[in-house]
């Protein structure tokens, strides 16, 4: 049975969700079908995806109700940078063919992110966003929109995986009543952590597969997680994960593979 969080303004998000980062609009199409099949409801996409039209075909196309689904999408850096909040707000509900989001994000802190945040809360307050937040935001980015916000981030998405826990700055974010979601849960395009022997000896001791250990690990961590794929067996597999539970110790052992390794850019030094 899928698990959900309540964010700080009240509103329940799926645990689980499904990513479509470097899927084409035909890829996110499908996979998002086969994912609504599987009994996924929360579906993250991103304006520079390129994708959002896909996704918006097969939630449009899914005979369930827009309200039994839980949709993300983000605001671009480029996008901040040119203060174009609104019209790039506008243009992914059309894309994605609704006409609200559940969740609107800043896609990084790009330059102008404080004036973004202003126009995201006017949206937020007219009711055409059920709530909004950021990614790939440190503590010092977070600090800075407290001093100009008027509503709290509900969310922070950041990069989170066996060999980049981020454990500190998930802490931070639930000390602070923000939900923390995590983007490239099994560790990127490498996916290196499915490999590690730790993994897969526990998923041999679960009888699990290793990308099924590593998503229960994050949802026991509390935490919301996005595993993306574009094949339906990965798709319907990854979503197997709420009729087992992870010892404390086994998770233990789990957080001490990190070794700090990014896959993605680090939040402080981006260039796009």
């Amino acid at each position: 049975m899928q698990t959900t969080i309540k964010l700080n303004n009240g509103i329940k998000i799926p645990q689980v969700g499904l990513g479509v980062f470097r899927a084409s609009t035909d890829e996110a199409e499908q996979a998002v079908t086969w994912a609504l099949e599987a009994g996924y409801c929360h579906i993250d996409t991103a304006k520079i995806y390129g994708n959002e039209a896909g996704v918006g075909k097969a939630t449009a196309e899914s005979g369930l109700q827009r309200e039994d689904l839980f949709i993300t999408t983000k605001l671009w850096n480029e996008d901040i940078r040119q203060r174009r909040t609104k019209e790039a707000f506008a243009e992914s509900l059309a894309a994605l063919r609704t006409d609200y989001i559940d969740l609107y994000l800043i896609h990084w802190p790009a330059e102008g992110f404080q004036e973004a945040w202003k126009e995201m809360e006017e949206l937020y307050h007219q009711g055409k966003i059920g709530a909004i937040g950021v990614s790939n935001f440190h503590p010092h980015h977070l600090e800075e929109l407290f001093k100009i916000q008027t509503v709290k981030p509900a969310v922070n998405q950041i990069e989170s995986h066996p060999y980049l826990t981020n454990q500190k700055l998930i802490d931070y974010c639930q000390e602070q009543n923000i939900q923390a979601e995590v983007w490239s849960p099994l560790g990127g395009k490498d996916a290196a952590p499915l490999l590690d022997p730790t993994i897969c000896s526990l998923a041999d001791k679960y009888n699990k597969t290793p990308a099924q250990i590593i998503i229960r690990w994050d949802i026991q961590r509390g935490v919301i997680v996005l595993p993306k794929s574009i094949h339906k067996e990965r798709i319907v597999s990854n979503f197997d994960v709420f009729d087992f539970e992870i010892s404390q110790e086994d998770m233990r052992e789990i957080s001490a593979l990190n070794k700090n390794q990014r896959v993605g850019s680090n939040p402080d030094n981006f260039d796009f």
